[in-house]
């Protein structure tokens, strides 16, 4: 990608963001994103087949590439920590406001879960896959354990904390996410 398009690929992107912040999802319109980034419809379009590809590209861009080789610490239960790590550090960047309109939408509009879906949470279930697959090559998984759920029941306790409970999504609660909850959870399902 050329400079030019490169700026002008971060100008749609930036006004995506500020229109979703300030009208929300569904009032949100691509001729709105357009004007705001100086763009063509066309241009726009060329790139991004429809709202919700451009919504997810947005929300992605901000909050950073997938990590889909998560750090190998050499143990599960490091592993897991540090992409509970990557994954609060990742929400806690976000504006929790645009996150929760986001969620919303997704109930409303079945494009935009689809591609949020495939895109984002798709991502979860690859990085703890990759966990899971290193822990039964090191001999501390059965194979066949479903990563899926685990990434699941994962993002579902970083979302609590942030949209509920509102208590800080730190370390402290990574290793507790970790040694509470996901690996008695995994030692109990390797026993079956």
């Amino acid at each position: 990608m050329t400079e030019r398009g490169a700026a002008r690929e971060e100008a749609i992107l930036g006004a995506t963001l500020a229109l979703l912040a300030e009208v929300g999802y569904d009032r949100m319109t691509m001729d709105a994103v357009a004007a705001r980034a100086r763009a063509s419809k066309a241009t726009i379009y060329r790139r991004w087949p429809g709202k919700a590809d451009l919504v997810v590209a947005a929300v992605r861009r901000r909050s950073g590439p997938p990590a889909a080789d998560p750090p190998d610490t050499g143990t599960l239960r490091g592993d897991l920590i540090a992409v509970l790590d990557l994954m609060r550090t990742t929400l806690d960047g976000q504006d929790s406001a645009l996150l929760f309109g986001l969620l919303l939408a997704m109930r409303r509009d079945p494009e935009l879960a689809r591609a949020v879906r495939d895109q984002v949470v798709g991502d979860k279930g690859v990085v703890f896959g990759e966990v899971f697959r290193r822990a039964v090559a090191r001999g501390e998984l059965p194979p066949g354990l479903d990563a899926g759920a685990f990434a699941e029941i994962g993002s579902a306790m970083l979302f609590h904390r942030l949209f509920v409970t509102g208590e800080p999504l730190d370390e402290a609660f990574a290793a507790h996410l970790t040694d509470d909850i996901l690996l008695p959870l995994l030692k109990h399902e390797s026993r079956q």
